[in-house]
Formats: C-alpha cells, structure tokens, sequence
C-alpha cells in the first residue's frame, strides 16, 4: 500500500495507524516538520524503516535526521533508482535479511533478477504473479489478508478485485506446489 501526505500532521497520523514496510520522509513539511514527525513516531514506538530524502543535504542535518530516528539519509539531487535500492536494502534489513534473495525451504526468489526456483527449476511467473508471491515469502509463517494482498499488488489507479489474488495464488501453487501457499478460510494466506 502506498500513501501520501501533504503536510507533517497528515504524515504524522498516517504513520501512527497504519503498519509501512518503509516511509520516505522529507524535512520541509508544512504544519509539522519531518524531523518532529520523526522523532514522534519514535517515542511512540513505531519502529518502521525511515528514509529521509530532502533538499537538506549539510552533515549536520543528516546527523540530526539520524540522531532522531531514521534509518537512511539522501540529499537532492537524487536518482530513483537508488532512492529503489536503498528502500529495499531498508526493508531486507528490517526483516533480519542482508541479501535481496529470499530462501524459503526449496523455493527461491531473487526480486531484483525477476527469477524463482523450486529446487533446480526455474520457474516462469507472471509480474502479479511475482509480487503475490515476494510479498508472501516476505511474509513467510505469519498469515496474509487478502485486503493486505491487494493493497500491497495494485497500484491505487488499477481496478482492484478480490477474486484476482485467489487466481494468482490457484496459479503460483500450480506452479511451485499445492504445499507452499496455505489458505486459512475467511482470513487470507501464510507462504508455509
């Protein structure tokens, strides 16, 4: 699930009820700065991954940043692709992973190659099929709505349609085995 705030408060009250793989935060928000919104976050206990990316580049203000909570630092101008790559290092080592592969018994997932294998096969998956079963392995024994499923493999601007996630986890069993994905009736998945 992606969100957006406009200003610190909105950001503030986003980040105390809802549970982020990872924020991107800025420091020059209205209302309430990010720094404040940080450090509130963190008394409270909210311990989710925290970029900070601003125009705010001087080795004070990253040590401030720092000093206040976040887990990562980057100064404007950026590139997207490492503002990518430093959010997926945050939330592989938030998860106690180092490495962007994910082991799971015989199955492994390299997400930033696109590949799967069951043993010694490759297996072929489609792209929705890929991000159900990344967001699962992430998720490996802990149970999975379906709600949270949709959220987490849907753009906010594409239809979303709960029957879609039972299709694509009929096909990834299909393709990796009846064992690795669990449907617990009425209340979602766990990756076994």
């Amino acid at each position: 699930m992606v969100e957006s705030a406009g200003d610190g408060e909105t950001g503030l009250l986003l980040g105390q009820t809802n549970d982020f793989d990872a924020v991107v935060l800025d420091l020059g928000l209205p209302l309430l700065s990010g720094i404040e919104v940080l450090k509130r976050w963190r008394r409270e206990g909210r311990d989710m991954p925290v970029l900070i990316l601003t125009a705010r580049d001087a080795w004070t203000d990253r040590v401030d940043g720092l000093n206040a909570g976040a887990d990562d630092y980057l100064g404007k101008p950026f590139q997207n692709a490492e503002v990518v790559a430093r959010l997926r290092a945050l939330t592989r080592r938030s998860a106690g992973r180092s490495s962007p592969v994910i082991e799971r018994g015989d199955i492994v997932l390299d997400p930033v190659a696109g590949t799967v294998r069951r043993g010694d096969q490759v297996v072929e998956l489609t792209a929705r099929e890929l991000k159900v079963l990344a967001y699962l392995m992430h998720r490996a024994g802990r149970l999975v709505s379906q709600a949270e499923l949709i959220d987490h493999v849907y753009s906010l601007d594409e239809t979303r349609e709960s029957n879609t996630i039972e299709v694509y986890v009929g096909r990834l069993r299909k393709k990796l085995g009846k064992d690795a994905i669990r449907t617990i009736r009425g209340l979602g998945y766990k990756f076994a």
